[in-house]
This record gives C-alpha cells, sequence and structure tokens, in this order.
C-alpha cells in the first residue's frame, strides 16, 4: 500500500481494478474545515487514457507491481508494433494503443524495457535518453555559440526538437525522451 504523501510523477499504482501511472500530483490544503486533497492526472496503462482523480490526504492505495522484460524493438506492421525478447527470441505485437506516445521515441534495434502487470502485456518504456540524428534544419550561421539562440530541428522518427543555432543536418544529437528536449551532442 502507498499513502498519497508518497505519490510522484511515474509511482504505479491500482485503482478502480485498473493499473495507472501518476502523470502530475499537487497537494492542494482543504478550504474551511475540510481535509487536504491530492489531485493527481494518472494515465491509464492498459488504454493510455489520462483521469483526473483526487484523494484524502493520508489515504492508501495498493501499488502495482510491473514486471519489465529488456526486449529489442524490430519492426512496426500496420497498427503494431514487434518486440522480441533478448533471452528467449520470443517475439511479441503491442498495438499503438499500448505503446502510446513512445512510438516516437522507438529505432529499430534499439532496446526497450517492455512492462507486464499479472502477464497481461501493458506498455513500453523507452530510456531517459536517446540519441537521434538530425534530418532537417536551418543551416547553423557563422559565429553561432553555445550560450546563443535555438532553432527547430527535426530528427530521426520525424520529432521536431528545439536545438542551439550550431547544430547542423547529419549530427547526432541526444534528446530527454521524457521531456522532449535537446540535452547534448552525441559523440
Amino acid at each position: 500500500m502507498v499513502s498519497t504523501s508518497e505519490f510522484k510523477p511515474g509511482l504505479t499504482i491500482e485503482v478502480d481494478g485498473r493499473v495507472v501511472q501518476i502523470v502530475e500530483c499537487n497537494h492542494h490544503k482543504g478550504v474551511g474545515r475540510g481535509g487536504a486533497i491530492m489531485r493527481t492526472k494518472l494515465r491509464d496503462l492498459t488504454s493510455g487514457a489520462i483521469i483526473e482523480k483526487n484523494f484524502r490526504s493520508g489515504e492508501k492505495v495498493p501499488k502495482a507491481h510491473l514486471d519489465r522484460t529488456q526486449m529489442q524493438y524490430l519492426y512496426t506492421t500496420g497498427a503494431s508494433y514487434v518486440f522480441m525478447d533478448n533471452a528467449t527470441y520470443e517475439q511479441m505485437e503491442l498495438s499503438a494503443e499500448q505503446v502510446g506516445d513512445n512510438a516516437k521515441w522507438l529505432k529499430e534495434g534499439e532496446e526497450v524495457l517492455v512492462t507486464t502487470h499479472e502477464g497481461e502485456l501493458i506498455g513500453v518504456e523507452v530510456p531517459n535518453v536517446v540519441a537521434r540524428e538530425v534530418i532537417r534544419t536551418d543551416p547553423g550561421l557563422r559565429g553561432d555559440t553555445a550560450t546563443g539562440g535555438t532553432k527547430p530541428a527535426v530528427v530521426e522518427g520525424e520529432v521536431t526538437v528545439t536545438v542551439p543555432l550550431f547544430i547542423d543536418v547529419g549530427e547526432t544529437i541526444r534528446i530527454d525522451t521524457r521531456t522532449g528536449e535537446y540535452v547534448e551532442r552525441a559523440n
């Protein structure tokens, strides 16, 4: 059991028979005689839907125990994504709903964590930082520095990221998948 005082983004709990992950949580003091509450935004891991739910301060909910298996992303077929277990070479398919927003960070041949809850496939966890090649951006100008402005760049997977002015097409950069922000050049 997990108390509302232990809530933080990324925590996986069971609410109303569903496995959900906390996306956002805020503590609000009650007005007048009302008690304090914890306002949360929860993502249903099976459907991907975002749910808003309030919990009373000190309320306890069951923690969901997820199993994570290291798998390699192979390819996409229609609306499903195919992964291979590195230990058994068994292939599994996940639907677009199960993969969710993480689909834009998948690259063929890279390893990810596939999560299951009580034997049921739930979703995919991508690394916090990925390296991607810049495929489209405005050219850098002479005199652009690391402390200068920024510009949009499209990287592999057709994801648009804001990068410093000195980044050019063909360079590989590291991106934080949680925020979608540029981290650094990759060597």
